[in-house]
């Protein structure tokens, strides 16, 4: 299938690996004279560069023709097909372009041979191509609107006795402005909370106000038993009596006077 003689030589060898096998992959899906109409798409097959190409084609290891066509040059020297077996060529203008040297290698006559500019035939030609169809997806894609970037979540910072209450800055303005005088207890009893259950809670925002809607809906706690309890004063009707009548006093006084006599006449 191969000769020694080419794929041994140092100009074949210098090759890089890649382009040696995109060499190896052409021969083997060339027809029966050494001619193949579609390199591109092996190249693409097998993961090739368009460098790897226009290295076969500098080192003369392949014969390109301006129709897209390409040969290799020592098909013949690789391969000995049998007549009965052998099947001639369909690219047969492509073939009028060469010669067959004593060795049996293929050489392109002087008309139409691509000078150095040309040796890149329609590959480059196919090359921008693809990247204006290439161009034309980007534009249609542009034109469909682009999903917004997700957002970056804010920032929650720790607070608390044990560091395990996460609020952002505005979790942190909202309880500020909701509860002004105690928001800063409020905290301290979920961070002992926290740290005293290790239960954990998605929003410590939300939990704090949970709380506070809790403690607003019960009852209020009963006197608690040793605390002072506020007495209900009497009205002091005697000594207003007193102080505003000194007559009644006098008739009080003469009333007790006469029952201790009473009493004392008794006894007798």
């Amino acid at each position: 299938m191969f000769a020694k003689t080419i794929i041994d030589s140092d100009a074949f060898l210098d090759m890089p690996l890649s382009s040696q096998a995109l060499y190896f992959h052409l021969s083997m899906r060339a027809d029966d004279e050494g001619f193949i109409n579609n390199p591109r798409k092996i190249q693409r097959m097998i993961g090739s560069s368009d460098d790897d190409l226009r290295i076969l084609m500098a080192k003369n290891f392949i014969l390109a023709f301006e129709s897209g066509v390409i040969v290799i040059k020592h098909w013949k020297i690789h391969n000995y097909i049998r007549n009965d077996r052998f099947k001639p060529t369909m690219y047969q203008d492509e073939k009028a372009l060469l010669s067959e040297k004593d060795n049996k290698s293929y050489s392109l006559d002087g008309v139409g041979i691509p000078n150095d500019n040309q040796l890149t035939y329609q590959m480059d030609t196919q090359v921008r191509l693809g990247k204006d169809r290439l161009g034309k997806d980007r534009d249609r894609k542009d034109i469909t609107p682009s999903e917004e970037p997700p957002k970056a979540k804010p920032v929650r910072h720790k607070y608390g006795e044990y560091k395990n209450v996460l609020l952002t800055d505005q979790d942190m303005e909202k309880l500020q402005t909701e509860f002004p005088s105690d928001w800063q207890d409020r905290i301290e009893r979920l961070s002992s909370y926290i740290a005293s259950t290790g239960k954990t809670y998605k929003n410590h925002l939300a939990t704090i106000r949970n709380w506070a809607r809790k403690d607003k809906a019960q009852p209020k706690p009963q006197q608690a038993y040793g605390q002072p309890v506020k007495r209900e004063e009497m009205p002091n009707w005697d000594a207003q009596t007193t102080a505003s009548s000194p007559s009644r006093k006098a008739e009080i006084e003469k009333m007790m006077n006469e029952f201790f006599t009473d009493n004392e006449e008794e006894e007798k």
